[in-house]
């Protein structure tokens, strides 16, 4: 009986491990912080090709804007150095999703969220999708 408890248990642990990684993985594409590095921040963006990069402030004022694109993804670096301390919001777009991040800018340190705080797919773009009708 209690080889079978433990067993169930290692079970359960494992398949609620493999269902984490599957919903983390399963994203358009991944952002990954490489360096902040005072008023700079270096990102990346895996399986992107082609996005919208956009930064807004509090009131929503279009700050930067760029088209950036990569062969392997995009590789990104962003200075921050007159921007004033406050929070931001970087805008990522690409042929599937709309994606937030937060920036915080404070004195001589620039911190970006690896975390969407947002994320909205567009219409039409879910290719892969069915639905069970009963």
């Amino acid at each position: 009986m209690k080889k079978m408890l433990k067993l169930s248990l290692v079970i359960a642990v494992l398949f609620s491990g493999i269902n984490t990684y599957a919903i983390d993985g399963n994203e358009d594409y991944i952002l990954h912080i490489i360096k902040e590095n005072g008023n700079e921040v270096t990102f990346g963006l895996e399986n992107a090709t082609q996005a919208k990069l956009m930064i807004y402030d509090q009131d929503g004022t279009i700050l930067y804007s760029e088209n950036a694109s990569g062969k392997d993804g995009i590789l990104k670096r962003i200075t921050f150095e007159d921007f004033p301390e406050g929070t931001y919001i970087l805008k990522i777009e690409d042929k599937a999703k709309i994606t937030k991040h937060e920036i915080t800018v404070t004195y001589n340190k620039v911190v970006l969220s690896p975390k969407a705080i947002s994320s909205v797919y567009k219409a039409g773009s879910a290719e892969n999708t069915s639905v069970a009708v009963r």
